[in-house]
């Protein structure tokens, strides 16, 4: 039996960076991408101002393992278990879910009860995120 690790190396992680809701700022957005894809990740980015409606469909189009949602407008107690249900729904049910941006201390622990698995909020490295998506994702072998 080959180890879980082993199957992650073998298998491209493939993470959905998404820009919901209102907010217009997406350079630490793009950051993420390029990091990520510099990591060996496959990255879709899907640009500023998607519904979760436009999310959830690119989630399911593009068999992400990985969801990271950027949001810096404070709408993130709306949209972000909206997003969670959707792919739930729709059945990607092994999907990481991580969030960054502007996320008040005091909401973290209520994203998380929601399903987000890490929070990541300004300050946080590069390596941190890349690394936590690499021991964290899950695996579709």
């Amino acid at each position: 039996m080959v180890a879980k690790k082993e199957k992650k190396a073998a298998e491209k992680i493939r993470v959905l960076v998404a820009k919901p809701g209102l907010d217009g700022h997406d350079r630490g957005a793009k950051v993420i991408a390029r990091a990520l894809r510099d990591a060996g990740f496959e990255v879709i980015y899907t640009g500023l101002h998607q519904t979760p409606e436009m999310v959830v469909n690119a989630a399911v189009e593009e068999d992400v393992h990985v969801v990271g949602l950027s949001i810096l407008s404070g709408a993130h107690n709306v949209l972000v278990p909206e997003i969670i249900k959707g792919v739930k729904k729709a059945g990607l049910t092994d999907v990481l879910f991580i969030v960054g941006g502007i996320i008040p201390d005091e909401d973290t622990q209520s994203l998380i009860k929601l399903g987000v698995h890490m929070v990541f909020t300004p300050g946080a490295s590069l390596k941190a995120v890349v690394e936590y998506i690499q021991k964290s994702a899950p695996s579709r072998s």
